[in-house]
């Protein structure tokens, strides 16, 4: 079986995390996703690009949570800078953490609106549980024109040794 080769494609990785307290972690410097998402530029060189909240979360997991929620369900959340332009990518990584089966709302306002026309999407979440969730259905929705091709799940509690896992998926 034929395995594309992603290494050597023009590359970037659109990614939201969060530290602080984490389901079933306790509290952690680095969220989950920036995680993968670093293992990911280690390995392909591709550059890196964090969406950030205009407002941050909580600190604390149960307020976060809450916080999410209202995002959410408002489909409004506002983030502190643009996604630099895509034009010289061919393959654009995706990572998020799955809230509720989606990604987190502030990755809907960095993507929507964007051409992807011609453009590899590889979709990558950490989860405790929900694996990619509809994530890949949700960008498949929100990124126009793109191939949206196979995704990485990684659980959350397991993302600092599962490198090897991320080098076989790339």
């Amino acid at each position: 079986m034929f395995k594309e080769n992603y290494i050597n494609k023009k590359s970037i990785i659109i990614y939201f995390s969060r530290a602080d307290e984490n389901y079933s972690v306790g509290y952690i410097d680095k969220g989950n996703t920036e995680v993968v998402a670093e293992y990911i530029k280690d390995i392909t060189g591709a550059d890196i690009f964090k969406v950030e909240p205009k407002i941050p979360y909580s600190k604390d997991y149960d307020t976060c949570i809450e916080e999410a929620k209202v995002r959410q369900a408002n489909h409004n959340a506002e983030i502190l800078e643009k996604v630099p332009n895509l034009t010289c990518y061919e393959v654009i990584y995706i990572g998020a953490p799955v809230y509720w089966g989606d990604m987190p709302e502030e990755m809907v306002t960095a993507l929507k609106d964007i051409n992807f026309s011609g453009k590899i999407i590889r979709p990558f979440t950490t989860h405790e549980g929900s694996g990619l969730g509809n994530i890949p259905s949700q960008i498949k929705r929100i990124c126009n024109g793109a191939n949206v091709v196979d995704g990485l799940a990684i659980r959350g509690a397991s993302v600092n040794s599962s490198r090897n896992k991320v080098e076989d998926w790339i």
